[in-house]
């Protein structure tokens, strides 16, 4: 549907991670994140991509569609490798001394690592929060999470709901892009071939129509909220009232447990262990 944008994409399924509390899903997306930078080691690596794995499954959401996250990345995961395969210095020196460009084991194995952290950074992110959790949840979970700064006057209601409304529409302005350029190449335009700067140039009939079609939709979407009176989160009750079970908190201190192990392993790691 979105040209493999994972963003705001919600898959149907009745798994144990679509059952949980939507502020469940972004307390543990919060400590995953902070999983992927704790990895050091080749062991404590090799534990975290276990570990998506294992989200993976029981999400039960089709590979293709987990793999398909990683696409509109896989220039930034090639790129950055390629920077780290190519300016790491170390010890162990791979290519002959002569050669200008030198490239050393230290090198390689950051290019994997990063490889490995980006890959499964999108991925669990992906599963805990688009493709098992819908806007509407991730909404009432953000309001949650954040009702103390009400208490300083911030609109946390409004911010939960722009944040919502942006990852919902991803997709959408995805697809549209892939639309204009399609006819914009029907009509004969290029967008390969060329310098730099024409090719910067002929991107300009595919932003003007997209941006008017971004306000439009804007302008219809206000015009929507405002006939059906919404006046933001103030007086507002909920279809489903958000509860904690212990199946919630028991997700929650294993994800910390493996934070905890992740660190010991970074220790205790096997084979090379990043600086």
């Amino acid at each position: 549907m979105s040209n493999g944008i994972s963003f705001g994409q919600y898959y149907p399924a009745d798994s144990l991670l679509h059952r949980l509390d939507p502020r469940t899903k972004v307390l543990m997306t919060v400590l995953y994140i902070v999983c992927t930078f704790l990895c050091r080691s080749l062991l404590s690596f090799a534990v975290l991509t276990a570990s998506a794995i294992v989200l993976v499954a029981i999400s039960r959401i089709p590979i293709r569609m987990i793999l398909s996250s990683l696409r509109p990345i896989l220039f930034i995961i090639v790129f950055t490798s390629l920077i780290n395969v190519f300016m790491t210095r170390g010890e162990q020196l791979l290519t002959p001394p002569e050669w200008k460009i030198k490239i050393y084991a230290e090198g390689i194995w950051t290019a994997f690592f990063m490889i490995l952290r980006i890959s499964t950074l999108i991925i669990g992110t992906s599963v805990f929060l688009t493709y098992t959790t819908t806007p509407i949840a991730l909404t009432d979970a953000l309001e949650a999470l954040l009702s103390p700064l009400k208490k300083i006057k911030i609109p946390v209601h409004d911010f939960a709901m722009m944040m919502t409304i942006a990852l919902r529409f991803i997709p959408t302005l995805s697809e549209e892009t892939r639309k204009i350029m399609n006819a914009q190449k029907a009509r004969g335009a290029d967008f390969t071939s060329g310098s730099l700067l024409r090719r910067a140039k002929a991107l300009i009939p595919i932003l003007v129509p997209l941006f008017v079609s971004a306000f439009n939709r804007a302008f219809e979407l206000a015009a929507a909220m405002e006939c059906r009176c919404y006046h933001g989160g103030e007086g507002r009750t909920r279809l489903k009232v958000l509860r904690f079970r212990a199946v919630d908190f028991v997700m929650l201190v294993l994800l910390v447990g493996v934070g905890v192990g992740l660190v010991f392993l970074n220790r205790n790691g096997l084979g090379y262990a990043m600086k």
